[in-house]
């Protein structure tokens, strides 16, 4: 079953190439959505896939590429919404 999650990381989370390796490791585990950075310093994604990959990237999302430094993720679910493709913004 498709499922989608809103994702906050807060941390070291910028202009440490989070984005791109969250899209390369959504398309690893066939995931959609989008990472964008945020004005608050946080990285913003919303993800969609099926539960096991999903929540395989969330755990992913715990520590990020080596040069990041995640403190906190914060995940809420929300309906489904026919992403095609992850993009890093």
């Amino acid at each position: 079953m498709l499922i989608h999650r809103k994702i906050k990381v807060f941390g070291r989370v910028q202009g440490v190439s989070f984005r791109d390796a969250a899209s390369k490791e959504a398309e690893r585990l066939g995931v959609s959505g989008f990472a964008r950075n945020e004005p608050d310093g946080t990285v913003y994604i919303e993800a969609e896939g099926e539960d096991g990959s999903l929540e395989e990237f969330i755990l992913w999302c715990w520590h990020g590429p080596p040069a990041s430094g995640v403190e906190r993720v914060e995940v809420s679910a929300d309906k489904p919404a026919g992403f095609r493709s992850f993009v890093a913004e």
